[in-house]
């Protein structure tokens, strides 16, 4: 039977209203202050429709009260500090540190494009996407950009925004850039190693290895640790940027961790990550390069024996701005 992927609904008024509800309860949005439908869609890059969404649900979760005249007015919470150390300012003058329009979606956007790229290409409508959410085209091209910067989508010879499927030449193709570039970058961000960072990352490896079960979210963070984190050390800015191109294999990996926990009896990669670990802590760089390039290139086939196992259980539900290739 296979499994349903669920289509994501718009929800940004569910987006803006945490938001919100996170400043309010640490004192970043002081009690009194008015809150105006105009004010919270300019802010989050939304129409007034999630807008007057966010705001009911904040009235109804008791953080706002109806003010007199327009607009509705924050309501004093346990968690919130005292009025005197926090701003009174109203919010359509405030200028608060927050997530930028395009954030607020781009996770989403992200899990739906990389899931569905393990069955088949899709053509992404940024006019659609923008519909769907809700947002500007702005927003959306925005969105767009950042998978193309993530190398998740890319233009094709009409110059429209594809993403190309996960098939068997696409990942050796990509994983055959990283075997090439990953251990130059490594090399280069050894000497700017903080102390101690080879040792902590070490022990977690061997705390993983010898446990039972690691989550999905724990591999991820191993993933992170090393092909990101620590390459991100390199100086060589073109470097890097040549490095993060084919990373797209980190995110769709994001992905398939979580659909194929049991596809084998412990996690192979622990081990390999380790290896490279101990080498760096003898300071032989040559061994660590080669142990990472023998860990990529190892690492090619399980990626395909995750893929094919995906492909064959999920059926993604309709997106507007997703046409399948």
């Amino acid at each position: 039977m296979q499994a349903t992927l669920p289509a994501t609904a718009p929800k940004l008024y569910r987006r803006a209203c945490d938001m919100l509800v996170q400043e309010i309860r640490n004192g970043l949005i002081a009690e009194g202050t008015r809150l105006t439908e105009t004010a919270v869609a300019e802010r989050f890059g939304i129409s007034r429709a999630p807008a007057r969404q966010a705001l009911a649900e904040l009235e109804e979760l008791g953080f706002v009260r109806k003010a007199e005249g327009r607009g509705y007015e924050v309501q004093r919470d346990g968690s919130v500090q005292s009025a005197g150390m926090i701003m009174t300012q109203v919010v359509d003058s405030v200028e608060l540190q927050t997530l930028a329009s395009w954030e607020l979606i781009y996770p989403d956007v992200e899990i739906e494009v990389v899931s569905r790229t393990a069955i088949a290409s899709w053509r992404i409508n940024e006019a659609l996407l923008a519909r769907h959410y809700r947002v500007s085209r702005t927003v959306a091209r925005e969105v767009v950009a950042r998978l193309q910067e993530r190398g998740i989508v890319r233009k094709d010879a009409s110059a429209r925004w594809v993403a190309p499927a996960l098939t068997e030449k696409h990942i050796n193709e990509l994983y055959e850039l990283r075997w090439v570039l990953e251990p130059l970058a490594l090399e280069r961000a050894v000497p700017n190693l903080p102390e101690g960072l080879l040792s902590r990352l070490r022990q977690n490896l061997e705390e993983a290895a010898a446990a039972k079960q690691v989550s999905s979210e724990r591999l991820d963070q191993f993933e992170q640790e090393l092909h990101v984190d620590l390459l991100g050390r390199c100086d060589n800015q073109a470097l890097l940027r040549a490095v993060s191109l084919p990373q797209a294999l980190l995110v769709a990996h994001h992905f398939l961790y979580r659909r194929t926990a049991d596809l084998f009896a412990s996690e192979p990669f622990l081990p390999e990550h380790l290896k490279i670990f101990e080498c760096l802590e003898r300071q032989d760089v040559v061994g660590a390069c080669d142990a990472l390039t023998e860990h990529l290139k190892v690492s090619r086939h399980r990626a395909m024996l995750r893929i094919h196992a995906v492909a064959q259980t999920i059926k993604p539900a309709d997106l507007p701005y997703l046409e399948r290739l």
